[in-house]
């Protein structure tokens, strides 16, 4: 099994060492990655740098071209990439899985190869006018997690060079091989150094945040993580674009009939068996149908097949790694401990029946409330606690009461209530009758401590800009 390489300046880079990167569902080896180092660091971030003061000199026409055919490019691949993707991540091929996430990245750079950054003009007769232009910023830092390794790649790239910034990316170690073959891809249609892929362990992510050369830095990944980064982005006033940890909360209102949105909320809840951050994460459902949603819930996700994602008929896959099977198995156990009513899953494999792979089964707990971990705490992996209410003003507070703030939702027939509930909701995106399903047309990003700035669209493009008035 030969390594892959590092790239940068446009050239593949061997590395003496590598490491392995393992299959969460068998647990073999998937691939082998190149081991950077910080001084294959600094040749990257070199390399971006130069390519930065021709790249942010070409037309927006030449560069909106070149995002088109990275576009061509990852489609032209997009089976290659899904069973990489499958190979390291888990997810299945099928379903809202790696063809899916595939697909979704080509969606979103054609989408953002589109967009525009023309001048406004700001006034325009005595005493003079005034206009306002967005400039590149200069080399940017990206370092991505590993539940979307592909598309959350995309998502911080395609903006960047569209804008006319450089880049420099390092994958998560778990899942870096898809995107070292992606920005292998788009080198081949790029100039050399405008995009460059540096995969490593995670002392990396400290000298990539904290570097002088680097102008800006996109993350996404956990609260934690994203603190260490505002910090160490200080000295430098870097500008910062962060998307971090959610524990979306969802109220079902008395109105609902529970079998039309079943499949919905299991969907919001389990998208990429749990692993997703602005998935649902804790299920506060009205006294009136808790028991009629609950028996629902239960009858669609027994039908949900967990398995090898290579398996064409699998919709679910493992947990990505065991540090994170092992958190979301503790949150499970504390709550059956707290007195919660166990009505699937929560059966993990023990060391006595253990098959290879780290699936946790799909687990849904009822009869919990806040105040427990699996409430308070993002799990992130497939177990959804389910909380009762009897006044929807109790829910909204139940709901606001947590410093995450990325997504929410609302489910109800009626409307008015529910877009009122909706509106009270502290979160950066809240959904009516579904959950989770952001586009590349709308800003996505959230307040309280999920983060700062946003990503899509136009205000996503702008993100990786800074702003100059001109007077005349």
């Amino acid at each position: 099994m030969d390594p892959l390489c590092l790239i940068i300046d446009g050239k593949k880079v061997p590395t003496t060492r590598c490491f392995e990167v393992l299959n969460p569902a068998t647990e073999k080896v998937a691939g082998l990655a190149p081991l950077g180092t910080p001084d294959h660091l600094e040749d990257a971030i070199r390399a971006a740098r130069i390519a930065y003061k021709s790249w942010r000199e070409e037309t927006e026409r030449k560069r909106q071209t070149a995002c088109k055919k990275i576009a061509q490019k990852l489609e032209s691949h997009a089976e290659e990439l899904a069973q990489l993707l499958t190979a390291e991540q888990g997810k299945p091929l099928n379903g809202m899985g790696s063809r899916w996430e595939v697909g979704g990245a080509v969606a979103w750079t054609e989408y953002t190869s589109t967009l525009t950054l023309p001048a406004k003009v700001l006034q325009d007769g005595p005493p003079g006018r005034v206009e306002l232009h967005r400039k590149p910023i200069g080399v940017v830092g990206s370092i991505t997690p590993w539940n979307y390794p592909l598309l959350i790649a995309v998502w911080h790239i395609i903006p960047a060079i569209l804008a006319g910034n450089t880049v420099v990316i390092k994958p998560s170690p778990y899942t870096p091989l898809t995107t070292l073959r992606a920005v292998e891809l788009m080198n081949e249609v790029l100039p050399r150094g405008v995009v460059n892929c540096v995969s490593g362990d995670d002392d990396l992510g400290p000298i990539l945040s904290s570097h002088p050369a680097i102008d800006k830095i996109v993350f996404t990944g956990s609260i934690p993580t994203g603190k260490h980064i505002y910090s160490s982005a200080a000295s430098t006033m870097k500008r910062l674009t962060l998307e971090l940890g959610g524990n979306d909360a969802g109220i079902v209102l008395a109105d609902v009939n529970p079998k039309e949105i079943a499949e919905s909320l299991f969907w919001g809840a389990f998208l990429n068996s749990g692993q997703t951050c602005a998935a649902l994460k804790r299920l506060y459902v009205h006294d009136d149908v808790y028991e009629d949603l609950c028996e629902e819930l239960v009858r669609f996700a027994r039908k949900m097949p967990m398995g090898i994602g290579t398996d064409e008929s699998v919709m679910l896959g493992p947990v990505q790694n065991l540090r994170q099977y092992k958190i979301v198995n503790r949150l499970v156990e504390e709550a059956k401990e707290a007195g919660g009513r166990v009505l699937l899953g929560a059966n993990p494999q023990t060391s006595d029946t253990k098959k290879k792979g780290f699936f946790y089964p799909v687990t849904l707990i009822a009869d919990v409330s806040d105040g427990i971990r699996l409430v308070d705490n993002e799990q992130f992996g497939p177990a959804l606690p389910i909380i009762r209410y009897r006044d929807i003003e109790d829910a909204i507070r139940r709901a606001n009461a947590s410093d995450n703030g990325l997504g929410g939702s609302v489910w109800g027939r009626d409307l008015v209530e529910a877009r009122r509930v909706a509106s009270k909701l502290e979160c950066g995106s809240v959904w009516i009758n579904r959950h989770g399903m952001i586009q590349p047309n709308a800003p996505f990003g959230g307040v309280k401590q999920s983060g700062i700035g946003v990503e899509f669209g136009q205000e996503g493009l702008f993100a990786n800009t800074d702003i100059q008035v001109v007077f005349l």
